[in-house]
């Protein structure tokens, strides 16, 4: 495993939508382990593989004490409510705003072997899987504040219950 370079805003990659995984290979399992271990050292709570250069559709997640979820392909395939959250990221270090998230999200994904995944998610693993299946479609959390002057700066994350997303 490795820690791999996060791309912060205003990477092109960041903003253009991801291409499918075809190939369930060792490559694959390589880096969604380099994207835990980078997301881990930075204090995130998910982390998609654009913000590490790679065009694909991969997810990591990984909320405290939980086993981390890691998603091939995901789709939402169903939204219900809506719930106002502060959010950060890891591509936009530093940085803070409000947006509006689903208060419940159903996802379908695959795992590193290619078998199916569905997941029912509320809380912050809801907003954790739109955001960086949000990223997985070029949309930054920027994109989603309610007021776009909004973020405002915060000390840097030392303290791992203060992650991002």
């Amino acid at each position: 495993m490795a820690i791999r370079e996060i791309l912060e805003f205003g990477e092109p990659m960041l903003e253009q939508k991801s291409k499918r995984v075809r190939n369930f290979d060792k490559e694959l399992k390589a880096l969604a382990d380099d994207m835990l271990e980078t997301m881990r050292q930075a204090y995130g709570v998910g982390l998609a593989a654009p913000q590490v250069g790679v065009p694909l559709r991969l997810t990591v997640i990984e909320l405290t004490d939980q086993e981390p979820i890691i998603l091939v392909n995901p789709e939402i395939v169903e939204q219900a409510g809506e719930r106002q959250v502060t959010e950060g990221c890891l591509s936009y270090p530093g940085y803070r705003g409000e947006t509006m998230r689903s208060e419940l999200v159903k996802v379908k994904a695959l795992d590193l072997c290619g078998e199916k995944i569905r997941i029912k998610a509320d809380g912050l693993l809801a907003q954790a899987l739109e955001h960086e299946i949000d990223h997985l479609n070029g949309i930054l959390y920027t994109d989603r504040l309610i007021d776009k002057n909004s973020p405002y700066k915060i000390e840097m994350i030392s303290d791992p219950e203060q992650r991002e997303i």
